[in-house]
């Protein structure tokens, strides 16, 4: 006789879940998933199984937002290992070249404003994105490496938080399809040396800077001691995670209008083209939106009510 199924619920907001090592994050999803007896879930940016920190789980009608948040600046924080390359790149990977570590802290720090700003950055063979239908790490499980299109990124801010050699801490700002084991390759390559990324940590995600993250320990302590009111508590609201957007409010009529897909019209927007989350007059986020700039804003992305 087959179990009952899990009771779902629609419950709504988001979770700042601390990835534990070991887990992928698609892994972590469905455990928070499990926890909440959520109906609808996703996350806004994979960490590796090796990486930790920062992953926002998007539960319910946040879901909507998951790709506002996937196109987000992040902050890590990259154990870097000189003296050796890898095939992955990082920790995983079986290392494939060695050299004797001869670059200090003062010649590493001095090739670091050449990753300031707009970079090309070539994706690793190691990763999800795809080429020809398959995946690039498929093909290089086959052995087989394939030319990749150099892709723009932007470090806003780069340090070296601590050197110890063979190993230093690098603290990276920067903006999504970052890959951060390809810039620790490509920093030990401007001063003549290998290197391979042998831990890293998610530090933020825009635009949780300041709320520190909940581990599953947490969680499941929290759900046991409290039950699904207390965990309902440690989530954000939707609104929090389009804090960063412009905002704007609207009266009842206007929220009905834009819910059922139509342009208002809005004295105050700006002349140019802009996004917008909007909120009704208590606070709550009723979706995204963009003016046209002709005075009217355009709804692209509701949330349900409720």
């Amino acid at each position: 006789m087959s179990k009952p199924r899990r009771p779902r619920r629609p419950v709504s907001g988001i979770l700042l879940l601390d990835k534990p090592l070991g887990l992928s994050s698609n892994q972590a999803l469905q455990r928070v998933k499990f926890l909440y007896q959520a109906d609808k879930a996703g996350h806004t940016g994979s960490l590796d199984p090796l990486a930790t920190g920062m992953l926002p789980i998007c539960l319910g009608e946040a879901t909507k937002l998951s790709g506002v948040l996937l196109d987000s600046d992040k902050i890590y924080r990259a154990r870097v290992r000189l003296g050796q390359r890898t095939d992955t790149g990082d920790a995983e990977g079986q290392v494939i070249a060695s050299a004797e570590v001869s670059a200090g802290l003062a010649e590493i720090e001095a090739v670091l404003p050449r990753f300031l700003g707009e970079i090309l950055q070539v994706p690793p063979m190691y990763s999800a994105l795809k080429q020809g239908g398959e995946r690039l790490y498929a093909l290089a499980r086959q052995g087989i490496e394939v030319e990749r299109q150099a892709r723009p990124v932007t470090i806003h801010g780069l340090r070296i938080e601590s050197f110890d050699t063979p190993e230093f801490d690098l603290w990276v700002h920067c903006s999504k399809g970052t890959y951060i084991r390809t810039l620790a390759e490509d920093i030990a390559t401007a001063v003549g040396q290998c290197a391979f990324l042998a831990g890293l940590r998610r530090l933020s995600v825009a635009p949780f800077s300041s709320q520190a993250p909940v581990s599953l320990e947490t969680l499941q302590q929290t759900l046991d001691s409290g039950g699904l009111e207390a965990i309902d508590r440690l989530l954000l609201t939707p609104a929090e995670g389009v804090a960063h957007w412009s905002q704007l409010r609207v009266d009842a009529e206007q929220e009905r209008k834009l819910a059922h897909g139509r342009a208002v019209e809005l004295s105050d927007l700006p002349p140019n083209q802009a996004r917008f989350a909007v909120l009704n007059q208590q606070g709550q986020l009723l979706g995204l939106a963009e003016s046209d700039g002709l005075g009217r804003l355009l709804p692209r992305r509701w949330l349900t009510a409720g």
